[in-house]
């Protein structure tokens, strides 16, 4: 069972995100329901740790088995979904993965991935170009150039 839950006055998700990065790119992916970009990633699990949710949304949408370098943020997050219209209070692990000795690379810039619901596609993104694209969360647009080495807490508003 995800960690997550409806309210009346909004939804709250507990959910993670993997950063993979290449040569000043991050990987964003977006399915036929969400016209923006966001990180690969996904709900935890009631009695789930983080860390194996992360794992586990990478190797179901991407189909490799990465390991985690270090956790990067735990965001609190208030924002209204722009497609559903639906206001949401989130927190959200991000971490830092490596993807080394997968194939992930080899896929090229663009590909698609399809998950058990969705068809996944995924694009490499250059740090610069984040700025310009419509992706979130807002916050990495600028914090991509400055990854913590320590867990950061964050709270954002969008």
């Amino acid at each position: 069972m995800d960690i997550t839950f409806e309210t009346e006055v909004g939804r709250f998700n507990y959910r993670v995100c993997a950063v993979l990065l290449d040569r000043g790119r991050i990987l964003a992916m977006h399915d036929e329901r969400s016209p923006y970009f966001y990180l690969p990633g996904g709900r935890v699990r009631m009695g789930e740790r983080a860390e194996d949710a992360v794992l586990r949304e990478v190797r179901e949408e991407l189909g490799i088995e990465a390991r985690i370098l270090r956790p990067l943020w735990l965001s609190q997050s208030f924002f209204n979904e722009d497609v559903v219209r639906v206001d949401y209070h989130e927190l959200c692990l991000y971490f830092l993965l490596d993807a080394a000795g997968t194939d992930l690379l080899s896929r090229g810039d663009r590909f698609r991935g399809p998950e058990l619901r969705h068809v996944h596609d995924f694009e490499w993104l250059p740090f610069e170009r984040l700025k310009d694209e419509y992706f979130y969360p807002l916050f990495l647009k600028t914090e991509i150039f400055h990854l913590p080495e320590q867990l950061t807490l964050r709270t954002d508003r969008e």
